[in-house]
């Protein structure tokens, strides 16, 4: 079984019940962040899951050069951490360059591996050395054993505190597919994520931007936590199609309780009959 992870206040893995990483896509303004992050605290905490808010404060690999990617490192950091005093939860972001890791240390509990950028030495090294819990996604490229060698590079480096997440795999043209096999390959390295929003994705599938398909959303994430996953990360926004980035595969946070008490309901079972 997966050792436990401490992450702020929370905990993930070691059959615990699932942890909550989610938030919108990218920080699009304060206003937005936090009426999301309002929405998001008051709902775990009513429910009592344990909860991570992520968001972007620069997405580096959007299809389109015309594409919004946030507003930069400065601003996004300062706003994260606002969420961070204001809400007293740990957040997550990711790093796309070297260069930016020292200053999001300052303020992620969690730092992000995008899955492109899964196999670069360089980036792992440095965030792992942080101290932080890392979460590397499994590049849409790669096999779930192949992941075994990201995880060494941060272990190798002095940090223990790492964590994959899946988020599809590349199946022909513009399409994911989720093999919930991978969930149980990469749990034996280590505690393991479903990520079932950028798992629906289409890259580039309506030409200059992706798409996606949110219907399929809760079953994914209710076929993830039924494989015994330790956490679920999903993108939500209050208006998913007026989200400046991945709005097609991004969940209504209107919709997200009634998925939530199912995945409790179907997490209870699942790690309860694994403690037997």
């Amino acid at each position: 079984m997966p050792k436990t992870i401490n992450v702020g206040k929370e905990k993930m893995g070691g059959g615990r019940p699932f942890i909550l990483i989610a938030g919108p896509c990218v920080i699009e303004n304060k206003a937005t962040v936090f009426k999301i992050a309002e929405k998001l605290d008051d709902m775990t905490r009513r429910l009592n899951i344990p909860f991570v808010f992520k968001a972007s404060y620069d997405k580096a690999n959007r299809t389109s050069l015309s594409s919004y990617r946030g507003p930069g490192i400065d601003k996004g950091l300062a706003i994260l951490k606002e969420v961070k005093k204001e809400f007293n939860v740990p957040v997550l972001t990711d790093v796309h360059c070297v260069h930016d890791v020292d200053k999001v240390a300052q303020v992620a509990d969690i730092i992000q591996i995008p899955a492109f950028l899964c196999r670069q030495t360089d980036l792992l090294v440095k965030v792992a050395r942080t101290g932080k819990v890392v979460n590397i996604k499994k590049g849409q490229f790669m096999a779930p054993w192949d992941m075994k060698a990201a995880v060494n590079k941060v272990t190798g480096s002095g940090n223990s505190k790492v964590v994959l997440t899946d988020r599809g795999t590349t199946f022909g043209y513009n399409n994911l597919v989720s093999d919930f096999r991978s969930l149980a390959i990469m749990r034996k390295m280590c505690p393991v994520i479903f990520d079932a929003t950028h798992s629906v994705q289409q890259p580039g599938g309506l030409g200059d931007v992706s798409g996606g398909q949110r219907e399929f959303v809760p079953l994914l994430a209710r076929s993830a936590v039924a494989a015994g996953c330790d956490g679920i990360f999903m993108e939500v926004h209050t208006n998913p199609k007026k989200a400046l980035s991945d709005g097609p595969n991004m969940l209504a946070v209107s919709r997200l309780e009634d998925l939530l008490v199912d995945l409790i309901a179907i997490d209870t079972v699942v790690k309860r009959k694994k403690c037997k």
